[in-house]
């Protein structure tokens, strides 16, 4: 990841080792050109030329590359060069791409070179209460509609949080009331997940800043639009209308703690 060069390489060969087609770095990677332009080439002479149908690349995970800000730049970047060119070229028409990440970072890319911009976005909604009730019965937990509305105040819809939670009750790992004492701590089952959270906003202190202006709010509160851009996009608030508010009573009390709003 730290290698824009070495990943770009690594991809080539992954595509066709799953397509079962022969590796042809060597053909293609030599020579003067950057490593982008060896990486499309590779697609457009030898991959998109030899396949006979459309291929349709799918990118799960892809938030791992964000950690590297250089590599994640030129990556998504090349992407986004790659869907401009499906809109004139008829060889780039025949790829298609699927990219799915997770809301825990932001990183800033320049809108012209964003592959998130452009195309379809599809956000995984929040969970409705009468959808929680079934992954209850789903985990084999007989809960009254308090015992529900009570894991809901604490984590809402949120798709993680609530199958997480489910996953390790229906285990037998913790009870409901368990959840409830420690979830809002770093010694509760979302630890690493809220650690990762206050990591990636003390990274940034205009970031933090905000987000304890939201904190100490009792209700939707007003900031900067880049700012509340940012952390909507880190999955930490929601909209409502121009203002924002914690995307859970999770994040309010974690985060109340750990930053130490009064």
């Amino acid at each position: 990841m730290g290698s824009i060069d070495l990943l770009l390489q690594w991809f080539c060969a992954s595509v066709s080792n799953e397509l079962e087609m022969d590796d042809r770095l060597a053909d293609f990677w030599k020579g003067v050109l950057g490593s982008k332009n060896k990486c499309t080439n590779y697609f457009q002479r030898y991959l998109l030329t030899t396949l006979t149908k459309p291929l349709t690349l799918g990118l799960d995970d892809v938030d791992q590359v964000f950690e590297h800000l250089k590599t994640a730049q030129d990556f998504f970047g090349l992407l986004r060069a790659w869907h401009e060119k499906g809109k004139n070229e008829p060889i780039w028409q025949n790829l298609r791409l699927v990219i799915v990440h997770s809301k825990e970072v932001y990183i800033p890319l320049n809108i012209n070179q964003s592959p998130f911009n452009v195309g379809l976005p599809i956000d995984l909604p929040e969970l409705t209460q009468t959808q929680v009730s079934d992954l209850v019965k789903r985990h084999g937990l007989n809960w009254s509609n308090g015992e529900t509305e009570q894991l809901m105040a604490i984590v809402d819809g949120h798709p993680y949080l609530v199958r997480k939670a489910l996953y390790d009750i229906a285990r037998g790992s913790l009870s409901l009331n368990d959840l409830a004492q420690v979830a809002p701590t770093e010694a509760g089952l979302y630890g690493e997940h809220l650690r990762r959270h206050l990591l990636n906003l003390m990274a940034d202190p205009s970031l933090e800043a905000a987000m304890r202006q939201v904190i100490a709010a009792e209700g939707a509160v007003r900031i900067e639009p880049s700012q509340a851009f940012k952390l909507r996009s880190m999955g930490l608030v929601q909209l409502k209308g121009n203002d924002v508010e914690p995307l859970c009573n999770l994040y309010r009390l974690y985060f109340r703690d750990r930053l130490e709003v009064k």
